[in-house]
């Protein structure tokens, strides 16, 4: 992926619990929420500053194993580059960047 990709639109379903973003590159990508939260990049989530590179990242979100379902109540901006969901579990240091969300499309997204 390239810096230049950027999403050009980004819809919460809370009711079908999935988030969707549409890039610049018109890839559309849709995460479900559960698995979303369970790729949560945040050290705690990872368990340790030593779990942090993108050698830690999942490689296909889909194949991950939710603990419960999650919702979202809420989702921050920050800055230009990223997102910060605030979970329904309280849950909210995770920032996922435009790079770290594109690299979790769900392979079948076909991107």
């Amino acid at each position: 992926m390239t810096s230049a990709i950027r999403p050009t639109g980004i819809t919460l379903n809370k009711r079908e619990g999935f988030l969707e973003i549409r890039w610049s590159d018109d890839a559309v990508c849709r995460y479900p929420l559960s698995e979303l939260r369970e790729a949560c990049p945040c050290v705690e989530c990872r368990g340790g500053h030593a779990f942090m590179g993108r050698e830690h990242d999942p490689e296909d979100i889909l194949t991950l194993t939710p603990k419960r379902s999650y919702s979202v109540e809420r989702i921050d901006m920050i800055g230009n580059y990223a997102i910060q969901p605030v979970w329904d579990d309280g849950h909210h240091t995770g920032l996922y960047t435009w790079e770290y969300l594109r690299r979790l499309c769900p392979k079948t997204a076909g991107v």
